[in-house]
């Protein structure tokens, strides 16, 4: 197993041995996690840092906890009881923690970048303070996407997750992908697996633009022309680098079809600046996950969501609750032992 790295902050550049790394150790700290006593003295003296400038519930709560797993100490941050309301700057704020012994952070903001600054920051202070990003604006959420990829990988083979489980495998993204740093980090991450990704919503919530997202280092660019978009039940697929597929659809019926696993994602309504949907009501009849639609995936596809889910509106309220086709729960579950796992391996454990 493989790990160099002192920050998390996307899932772009990540290697097939540093997933596997991760996925590995976490289903080492699942194991812990199911002992009478859940847990370890691995990170016993160490103070971890949660800087969340943005809501959060699951995100925040999960590394709470695999910190206290660990054995290390926590310190939270909520913006609106903080100095920030008195004009203190963002640096400033980690630099305070820094200043209280912090050894790790995780950071989340409603603007991208932000995690990456105070990462620089901290490297230009030559100190050993690693950064991970808990979500950052529009840009990426890795232990999100490290988690779903967790969850399936576990599915497949409890006993030893692994990246090449999903070789060949159909997985559809359906939803709000242009606000969603979640599906930003998952297009990396199971593409990197050989997975074949499908990404399907209105066009004006994905863009043609978003089918070069994963090619950004490739000389040749395989998205259709402008002229392909009136053929909706044409995908527009992309070769991107070895082994990544991605297919982008604007109807959901293609991208369903014969699919394995199925992540719907919440519409950011906050995010939207413009009306970029006729109606909510319109959007479920139209690309809401229900039973009847799981007809045209395989007999057993499995559904997920990151949360917080719209009931009714992404997916139908029953079939989030039926445990024979969502996988929610445990996407819950898993968030604990993967994060977990990152902290671990940020803070110098040995693997």
């Amino acid at each position: 197993m493989i790990w160099n790295r002192h920050h998390i902050l996307s899932l772009e550049d990540f290697t097939p041995e540093e997933y596997n790394t991760v996925l590995q150790t976490a289903a080492s700290f699942r194991e812990v996690l199911t002992r009478r006593t859940k847990k370890v003295p691995t990170l016993q003296g160490q103070v971890v840092t949660n800087l969340f400038f943005e809501s959060s519930t699951r995100t925040r709560s999960s590394f709470e906890l695999a910190a206290k797993r660990l054995s290390a100490d926590t310190l939270n941050f909520t913006a609106s009881t903080s100095s920030l309301t008195k004009g203190e700057t963002i640096l400033d704020t980690a630099k305070t923690y820094l200043a209280m012994g912090t050894d790790m952070m995780v950071i989340r903001h409603r603007e991208a970048g932000v995690p990456q600054a105070i990462a620089s920051e901290m490297d230009r202070l030559n100190v050993r303070v690693g950064v991970l990003n808990a979500g950052d604006g529009q840009h990426e959420h890795p232990s999100q996407a490290l988690l779903d990829l967790f969850t399936i990988c576990t599915l497949l083979d409890p006993d030893r997750p692994r990246l090449e489980l999903l070789q060949g495998k159909k997985i559809a993204i359906v939803g709000d992908i242009l606000h969603s740093r979640v599906a930003r980090s998952n297009i990396w991450s199971l593409t990197a697996s050989g997975a074949e990704v499908h990404l399907a919503a209105p066009p004006t919530l994905l863009p043609q633009m978003f089918g070069e997202f994963v090619d950004t280092r490739s000389e040749e660019r395989g998205a259709r022309s402008e002229g392909d978009r009136g053929n909706h039940n044409q995908p527009s697929t992309v070769n991107c680098q070895p082994n990544r597929k991605l297919f982008l659809h604007w109807q959901i019926e293609p991208a369903l079809q014969d699919a394995d696993f199925v992540m719907t994602l919440r519409l950011q309504r906050e995010r939207m600046a413009q009306h970029l949907l006729p109606s909510i009501r319109e959007y479920h009849q139209l690309f809401g996950i229900t039973r009847d639609r799981l007809q045209l995936c395989k007999p057993d596809v499995k559904v997920l969501h990151p949360g917080p889910v719209n009931r009714g509106v992404e997916i139908s309220s029953d079939l989030m609750d039926d445990p024979q086709f969502s996988l929610i729960s445990q996407q819950v579950t898993s968030g604990v032992a993967v994060r977990m796992a990152l902290l671990y391996l940020m803070g110098g454990g040995k693997v």
